[in-house]
């Protein structure tokens, strides 16, 4: 069964990237979010499976959309992986502390992608 992958970045540029590595991965069902308010339009009604995203937008941010996901009964359990430039520890700690599975600090390899991901979903 082909997974549903939801990944949101405001950057036109990363999200041409992570859609070129997420097809080299092998995943080619995706949805493209330019913000956390634009990705929860486009989640309603739609059977996602995982989701990345970024923690610096526009309109709804990282932080904000992962609290919407894990506090709304029908996403609570979509496995997040969020992608970012804040590498600090403070905000992997407090990522964590949203419910997010991983963490990866941009800019990131196919090989990294591809292993996070791998290490969420199994």
């Amino acid at each position: 069964m082909a997974k549903t992958v939801l990944f949101v970045d405001d950057s036109p540029t990363m999200r041409r990237i992570i859609r070129n590595t997420l097809t080299k991965l092998g995943y080619d069902d995706l949805i493209e979010a330019e913000n956390g308010q634009d990705a929860i339009e486009k989640m309603a009604g739609r059977d996602i499976h995982f989701i990345l995203t970024d923690w610096n937008m526009p309109e709804l941010n990282g932080e904000e959309f992962v609290k919407f996901v894990r506090n709304d009964a029908n996403y609570k359990d979509i496995p997040i992986l969020m992608i970012t430039t804040r590498g600090m520890k403070d905000d992997v700690i407090k990522a964590v502390s949203l419910g997010v599975n991983g963490y990866v600090v941009k800019p990131f390899t196919v090989e990294i992608l591809d292993k996070k991901i791998k290490n969420i979903l199994t």
